[in-house]
C-alpha cells in the first residue's frame, strides 16, 4: 500500500517539476512512510512520486518509480496484485527475468509481454497505478474493478495532475480548487460524494475497472472499460450454477479459501478485523484455517451500552483461537478523531462509522502492517435489510396508478409540519391511519417520496436519501435531486439494489471510509469479498441461496457454520455505530453550534441557513431525531473551516 502522485505538463523548468513533485509527494507521507521515490522526464514534463508502505520484498529492489525490464514503462503503484506470483511463474517460463520479489516488477514484465489492456484482465488485485509509456508518449492511470484504491485527476490549462488523494493536488502551483454546488448537493443527500462527481470543479475521479490515458503528443484524453460490474452481474445470472446447495456452498468455500490464501501473502505482520458478525467471522475462520499459528484479530469496544459487540467478538476469537485484541474505547478517545476528519477524508465525508473504523484501524497498526476486512459481504450476497424492504414497498404501492399514488404524497406534503408534530404527539385521536403511521415531519416526508417513486429505483433513492431537501439545502445546487447509479439491466428488485450498491454505495462510501481511515495510520486493508474472482463467482450463486426467507447471506451463514458454530453468530445486524444523538446533544454542542451558527452560514453561502437552524434547535431539545442529517452539514462545516481559502470564496 502506498502513495502516488504526478502529473504531465507543460512550460515548467526542471527545478521547478522537481519541486512540485516532491510537494506533491509529501502530503501522502502517512500513506508510505518508509520511502520516497521521483521519477522526471524533463523533455516531456512528465513526472512520477512515490511513497512506500513496504509490503513485499523490503530491500531496496522494492522502490519506485519502477522500470520495466524493456524500459518501455515506468510505473508507480498502490495496492496489491495478489496473483502475482503466478504470474511471474508464466512470465519466467516465457524467458522473463527478474530482480526483487515484488508484485510491481510483475506488472511492468506483464505490461511489456501482452501490453496494458490484457495484463489489466490478468491481474487480481486492488491497485491504483500512473503508467508512463515511453515509446508512446502516453500517462495511464489505472484502476482496480471494484475501487478499493482511489486516484483523482484533474485537467488544468496545458497541465494535467493526479494523486491518491485531493491533498497531492492541492499543492500544485496551478491548483485553483473552486467548490462543485452540485457535489455539495449529492453530499447532502448521500452522506458522500459519488464517483462520478468531486467536491472541486474539474476534478474527476479514476472509475473503477477503467484506466484514463493521456497523450503528451496531442493532448488528448480517451477512457478504456477492462471489467463492468454490470456485464459480470449480467453473465453471471445468464449463467447460474447448477448444483446442490451443499455443492455451491463447497464450491464459494474453495474460491474464498484460495482468495484469502493469497492475500495472506506478505513481508510484513498481518492480521484482521473481526467484529463478531457473519462476514469478518468467516474472512477470521479461514484465514485460521490456513494459518500455522494464530492469527492477529482485532476491535474495538465502546463505554456506551448499546454499541458495543466486543463481547461477540471475543467469543469468535475464542472459539477460532485467534491472537485477539480488544480496546475500550472512552467517549473521549472517539471523540477525539473528530478534528482529524476533514484531512483524513479530503472531501466531505458523512458516514460516522469513519470514527470507530480508524480507531480499529490505529489499534491494529500497532500489530500489524496489513489486516484483512469482510467488507463487500453485504452488497454481493443481500446482507442490508433494505434490499428486501425495497421489495416490500414497491409490492405494496406499484400497482397503483403514478397519478393516484403523486396526489396522496402530495395531500401528505400539504399538510403544514404543525399539524403532523400535534397528531404525532397527541394520544387522543381516533383516526386508524394516524395511529398507523405514527407521524412526523420526517416520516410524512419519507412516506411522500415513497408514493412518488416511480420506479423501485427511485424507491431505493428515496429510502437511502439523507436530506430530502438536499437541492435546497445547497445553496445553488441542481434542482433535480441527485440520484445513484441505475444499471441498464433488466432485473428483478433485490438483485438490482445489490448491485446498485456495487456501483455506487460500496466504492464511494465503504471503501472510501475503509482506504483513510486506515491509512491514515499506514495499515494496509485487504477484502477478500472483493477479489473480482468472487464477485463474479456470487453473481453466479442462485438469488435464493443470498437471501432465503428474508434472511440476507444465507450461503454466507451456511458456509460459517462449518468454522463457528451459529449460537455465536446468529443475531441482529448492529453495524458500526457510534452514540451520534447524545454526543450532538452533549459534549459535542458547543463545537455543532459554533459550526452551525446562522450568520456564519450566510456569510459562506454554501447552505440554507433557515432549515439547518430549524433542524438543529429541533435535534438539540430532542424533538426530533436528525442526528445524521445534522452530521453531514457538520462534516461539511468542518471540511470547510479546515480549508479557510474556500470559506468565502463562493463559486459562481
Amino acid at each position: 500500500m502506498c502513495g502516488i502522485a504526478g502529473f504531465l505538463t507543460r512550460g515548467a523548468t526542471g527545478s521547478d517539476l522537481a519541486e512540485t513533485l516532491r510537494l506533491m509527494t509529501d502530503q501522502l507521507v502517512h500513506r508510505g512512510p518508509d520511502s520516497v521515490g521521483h521519477w522526471l522526464d524533463e523533455s516531456v514534463a512528465v513526472g512520477l512520486g512515490h511513497r512506500r508502505l513496504s509490503i513485499l520484498d523490503l530491500s531496496a529492489a522494492g522502490c519506485q518509480p519502477m522500470h520495466s525490464a524493456s524500459e518501455r514503462y515506468v510505473c508507480v503503484l498502490n495496492g496489491e496484485i495478489y496473483n502475482f506470483r503466478g504470474l511471474r511463474a508464466s512470465l519466467s517460463a516465457l524467458g522473463t527475468r527478474f530482480r526483487s520479489e515484488t508484485d510491481t516488477e510483475v506488472a511492468l514484465a506483464a505490461f511489456d509481454r501482452w501490453g496494458i489492456p490484457e495484463a489489466l484482465r490478468r491481474f487480481v488485485g486492488m491497485f491504483a497505478l500512473a503508467v508512463w509509456d515511453r515509446l508512446e508518449q502516453k500517462l495511464h492511470l489505472i484502476r482496480d474493478r471494484v475501487g478499493e484504491k482511489p486516484l483523482y485527476f484533474s485537467r488544468i490549462g496545458s497541465t494535467f495532475i493526479f494523486g491518491s488523494e485531493l491533498k497531492s493536488l492541492r499543492v500544485h502551483p496551478r491548483w485553483s480548487g473552486i467548490i462543485d454546488r452540485p457535489a455539495i448537493a449529492s453530499f447532502l443527500r448521500l452522506g458522500y460524494v459519488p464517483g462520478d462527481q468531486c467536491i472541486y470543479q474539474g476534478v474527476q475521479k479514476v472509475s473503477p475497472g477503467t484506466f484514463v490515458t493521456i497523450s503528451a503528443l496531442d493532448n488528448s484524453t480517451s477512457v478504456t472499460r477492462y471489467w463492468s460490474p454490470i456485464e459480470a452481474a449480467g453473465r453471471g445470472m445468464s449463467d447460474p450454477i447448477l448444483a446442490s446447495e451443499q455443492e455451491i456452498v463447497a464450491k464459494l468455500n474453495a474460491q474464498l479459501r484460495e482468495t484469502i490464501s493469497q492475500q495472506m501473502i506478505a513481508d510484513v505482520p498481518l492480521g484482521a478485523f473481526l467484529s463478531g458478525g457473519i462476514d469478518s467471522s468467516l474472512i477470521v475462520a479461514l484465514m485460521q484455517a490456513q494459518s500455522p499459528k494464530p492469527v492477529h484479530t482485532f476491535t474495538i469496544a465502546f463505554e456506551e451500552e448499546g454499541f458495543n459487540e466486543a463481547v461477540h467478538a471475543a467469543a469468535v476469537a475464542r472459539h477460532l483461537g485467534t491472537e485477539h485484541t480488544e480496546f475500550v474505547v472512552t467517549g473521549r478517545e472517539a471523540r477525539a478523531v473528530i478534528p482529524q476528519l476533514p484531512t483524513l477524508y479530503d472531501e466531505p465525508f458523512a458516514d460516522s462509522s469513519q470514527i470507530p473504523t480508524h480507531l480499529v484501524s490505529s489499534l491494529a497498526r500497532r500489530h500489524v502492517t496489513v489486516s484483512l476486512s469482510g467488507d463487500g459481504g453485504d452488497e454481493l450476497f443481500g446482507g442490508y435489510g433494505r434490499y428486501t424492504e425495497v421489495e416490500k414497498r414497491w409490492r405494496r404501492i406499484g400497482w397503483m396508478p403514478r397519478g393516484v399514488r403523486a396526489t396522496l404524497a402530495h395531500g401528505l406534503t400539504s399538510v403544514p409540519e404543525a399539524v403532523w408534530d400535534m397528531l404525532g404527539r397527541s394520544r387522543a385521536h381516533r383516526l386508524a391511519f394516524v395511529r398507523r403511521i405514527n407521524p412526523s415531519v420526517d416520516r410524512i416526508g419519507r412516506l411522500a417520496d415513497v408514493l412518488s417513486a416511480a420506479s423501485h429505483d427511485q424507491l431505493y433513492d428515496a429510502i437511502l436519501s439523507h436530506w430530502r431537501e438536499a437541492s435546497t439545502v445547497a445553496l445553488g445546487g441542481p434542482h433535480a435531486p441527485p440520484r445513484g447509479p441505475t444499471p441498464a439491466l433488466e432485473m428483478d428488485v433485490v438483485p438490482r439494489m445489490m448491485l446498485r450498491d456495487l456501483m455506487g454505495y460500496l466504492p464511494d462510501d465503504i471503501l472510501v471510509k475503509v482506504d483513510r481511515a486506515a491509512m491514515g495510520v499506514s495499515l494496509e486493508t485487504r477484502a477478500p469479498f472483493l477479489d473480482h474472482r468472487v464477485v463474479e463467482l456470487a453473481w453466479r450463486i442462485p438469488m435464493d441461496l443470498k437471501v432465503k426467507g428474508g434472511t440476507g447471506k444465507w450461503i454466507l451463514r451456511e458456509l460459517l457454520r462449518k468454522y463457528v458454530p451459529t449460537r455465536l453468530t446468529d443475531r441482529p445486524k448492529m453495524g458500526f455505530g457510534i452514540p451520534l444523538g447524545a454526543w450532538l446533544r452533549g459534549p459535542l454542542r458547543d463545537w455543532a453550534d459554533d459550526l452551525l451558527e446562522p450568520s456564519r452560514l450566510r456569510a459562506e453561502g454554501y447552505l440554507d441557513p433557515k432549515l439547518i437552524s430549524r433542524r438543529w434547535s429541533e435535534q438539540r431539545s430532542g424533538h426530533r431525531h436528525w442526528e445524521h442529517l445534522i452530521w453531514d452539514v457538520l462534516m461539511f462545516e468542518a471540511w470547510l473551516a479546515s480549508h479557510p481559502a474556500h470559506r468565502l470564496a463562493v463559486a459562481a
